[in-house]
């Protein structure tokens, strides 16, 4: 977990951004380099993004990357790079890249090996299968269940409120990555608040849970709360992840780093 904390960037969070193998992440947010420097990452060892929609706390980092790539990390533009994302993504990126940087993007923007199918697999054997979520619509949002019905297999929610179809990728998988983005008292429905989050975890006692999209300042970070700096109590398997969080498979099961990350 590169980055765990919402639009709002609570105190000690990057924006929510998620890292498979050191190869592929989940979305680009603004904080993408910034999470890649602290970690120590290099920009141009990631093979693959996974759009879950256009909001700008998740893809307003792509512009970056690729200017990062074309002029530090991969000069010569040798590391292929794929993007995984839904029809109409492209587009709202290229104009994206056209108003960050005119000019400067068009090679690297050509180069992308762009994957628009719902389900599909990378030539590593990471296989996806993209679901639409409840958010806003004019984002066009979805998770991902990756290694769906393997070893390995885990859910990302994206940004989205409790919906059907969420619900029933999460049940068939042993970990989630689930978004919970706003406090109890905020009136909205297209994201997880921490009831929505207690019952599911209730429901579904045999999924690891773990928390991003955090509106929580990361506990004893000493300045004065934004909102809060304090965790709700949750069932033992909801994780708050707090970023740096590793998860590690282990056969059919994944292990947290507890040390990390703050439970309950």
């Amino acid at each position: 977990m590169l980055g765990t904390g919402n639009a709002f960037l609570p105190y000690g969070r990057y924006h929510s951004f998620a890292m498979i193998d050191g190869k592929h992440i989940i979305d680009c947010p603004p904080t993408a380099l910034a999470s890649f420097r602290r970690e120590g990452h290099s920009v141009s060892d990631i093979e693959t993004i996974f759009i879950t929609h256009v909001h700008g706390d998740h893809v307003f980092g792509f512009p970056f990357l690729l200017l990062e790539r074309t002029y530090i990390s991969d000069r010569a533009h040798e590391k292929p790079l794929t993007v995984v994302a839904s029809k109409g993504v492209k587009e709202r990126l290229k104009q994206l890249c056209d108003l960050a940087y005119p000019g400067s993007l068009e090679t690297i923007f050509e180069r992308i090996q762009w994957r628009e199918e719902a389900d599909g697999e990378l030539d590593c054997g990471l296989t996806w299968h993209r679901f639409k979520v409840y958010h806003d619509e004019s984002v066009d949002p979805y998770g991902y269940h990756f290694n769906k019905g393997k070893e390995g297999g885990f859910v990302h929610s994206g940004d989205s409120g409790p919906c059907e179809l969420l619900y029933e990728e999460i049940a068939a998988t042993s970990m989630a990555i689930l978004e919970m983005g706003i406090p109890e008292w905020v009136a909205s429905d297209t994201h997880h608040k921490p009831s929505d989050v207690d019952a599911l975890a209730k429901t579904t006692p045999n999924v690891e849970f773990i928390i991003t999209h955090s509106f929580i300042d990361t506990p004893g970070s000493g300045w004065e709360p934004t909102v809060t700096d304090t965790y709700p109590i949750h069932p033992s398997n909801v994780h708050h992840a707090e970023d740096g969080l590793r998860m590690n498979r282990h056969g059919t099961s994944w292990r947290v780093k507890l040390k990390e990350s703050t439970k309950n």
